[in-house]
């Protein structure tokens, strides 16, 4: 089972920088788009680590290795970057899945607009990471991941916002390795239902406030 986050710091460019880490007991089956942990297979933790608005390393993965590593996060795990102070979490339930989100709109975008984003834009980050208290099988859990994407649309059009999202989102996606397979997650499915409400619920309310960057604050 997937622990609370807890919420802890590191010493960097001295500064103390937030971080959240979700600790399992056990194994857990994932599926993420995260630039460390991505894809399918068997994680032991998530990272989801705020990094200022200036951020600009071409190495994220061996980044968040790194902290992982500072942090005592033994075997693979699944690491997120965000330029949103991540005490500012969201957490919300719902028939028994848990969603977490930290939730930065500073780029809102629609995903098959024509045009590129332009330089020079404030970066945003949602970061999703859910827990689903069931085993999915590899089809439900990458159709998990598309219900979470369309529940977070969902809430930034409710937000008032003509965007599905942000250029740097993620999301991860955990369930017991053990246990009946369900082989479904898609919104109207036993497990992918309240999964869309929880996420649904979490960015909404992660975006209802302004969300000013971490470092910003630090400047202001």
């Amino acid at each position: 089972m997937l622990s609370e986050p807890l919420l802890t710091t590191r010493h960097e460019d001295g500064l103390d920088v937030p971080m959240l880490v979700w600790r399992s007991t056990d194994p857990l089956r994932a599926v993420s788009s995260a630039s460390l942990g991505g894809g399918i297979g068997v994680r032991h933790w998530v990272l989801n680590a705020t990094v200022p608005m200036s951020y600009d390393r071409d190495d994220p993965a061996d980044h968040l290795a790194a902290l992982a590593h500072g942090l005592g996060l033994d075997g693979p795990g699944v690491g997120l970057l965000t330029g949103v102070d991540v005490a500012e979490v969201i957490a919300r339930t719902d028939g028994g899945v848990r969603a977490w989100a930290t939730v930065g709109l500073g780029t809102p975008i629609r995903a098959a607009e024509p045009a590129p984003v332009a330089l020079g834009e404030r970066v945003g980050t949602v970061n999703i990471v859910v827990y689903v208290p069931v085993r999915l099988s590899d089809a439900a859990l990458v159709n998990a991941v598309a219900t979470a994407t369309e529940a977070k649309a969902q809430a930034i059009t409710e937000l008032g916002l003509a965007a599905t999202g942000t250029p740097t989102d993620a999301v991860a996606v955990l369930c017991p390795v053990d246990g009946p397979e369900f082989a479904y997650g898609g919104p109207r499915s036993t497990w992918g239902a309240p999964l869309a409400r929880a996420v649904h619920a979490a960015v909404l309310a992660g975006g209802s406030g302004a969300v000013v960057p971490w470092s910003d604050r630090l400047n202001g």
